[in-house]
């Protein structure tokens, strides 16, 4: 498994969901045009985007581990304050911004409850902590269906590096525990739901044989004819036409005061 890729190949990967749902999550904890935002796990900024729409770039950070997307975040958002750096010790001090948010990065963390906990101290009192991550099991399409397929093919191989059953908080509730024990306040929780838009099969499948994440990782693993064998499954279990189509996906997020 591996983020340090070209950031347009995670673009078009799940960063396609990116823009929409860092729009949802940004409502869900209730940014203003005056919030001082840091996007924790940024990755190569789709999400980023959409909050330097909302506040304007002098007034959002961006920090993630992987240089290539680094190196993607300065060039995108040169007004932006982006840093290298893990989210179990962020390059910020203490109260420095009015919202902390991490879209799709709290169960990739080494450490999720340091991570959280460095969120909530960057993070001013008063301030909101906010994360989401998908429904690895349930209605994130993309990657359920892939799974789906992977382990009617070869339920070993897959069950090894499986998200609907590796990830941590791809569950209802379990990112409002890990909130509440990170002593964040007021917690609420929910879900978000996204789409993202295909030109067809290909557009979907390609990104996956770049090996960006477990599933990417687990497809470029593949001998050529398995792998031939995982494509074919994966598109008959996802029904979708020759041409332009488009997915949904769920995610859980949790909202809390610091």
């Amino acid at each position: 498994m591996t983020f340090a890729v070209a950031a347009e190949i995670y673009d078009r990967f799940v960063g396609r969901y990116s823009y929409g749902l860092a729009e949802a999550l940004a409502e869900a904890a209730g940014l203003t045009p005056e919030s001082a935002v840091v996007d924790v796990g940024a990755g190569t900024g789709a999400g980023t985007r959409r909050l330097v729409e909302l506040v304007g770039p002098e007034r959002v950070a961006a920090v993630d581990p992987s240089e290539p997307f680094v190196e993607a975040l300065k060039a995108r958002f040169p007004g932006a304050d982006v840093r290298l750096g893990r989210a179990e010790a962020l390059p910020f001090d203490d109260d420095a911004f009015d919202a902390a948010l991490a879209q799709l990065v709290v169960n990739f963390m080494a450490d999720p409850e340091a991570g959280v906990a460095e969120m909530r101290r960057v993070t001013r009192p008063g301030g909101v902590v906010a994360a989401c991550v998908w429904d690895y099991g349930g209605e994130m399409t993309l990657l359920r269906t892939f799974w789906d397929a992977a382990a009617a093919l070869d339920p070993d191989a897959a069950g090894a590096v499986d998200e609907r059953t590796g990830m941590r908080f791809g569950s209802r509730g379990e990112l409002a525990e890990l909130w509440r024990g990170a002593g964040l306040d007021e917690v609420e929780d929910g879900e978000l739901v996204v789409s993202a838009e295909y030109e067809d099969f290909e557009d979907l499948w390609e990104p996956f044989t770049k090996g960006v994440g477990p599933a990417g990782g687990h497809a470029a693993s593949l001998d050529p004819e398995r792998q031939a064998a995982l494509k074919a499954e994966y598109r008959r279990r996802l029904s979708v036409p020759d041409g332009p189509f488009r997915l949904s996906a769920r995610g859980w997020y949790a909202v809390g005061k610091a």
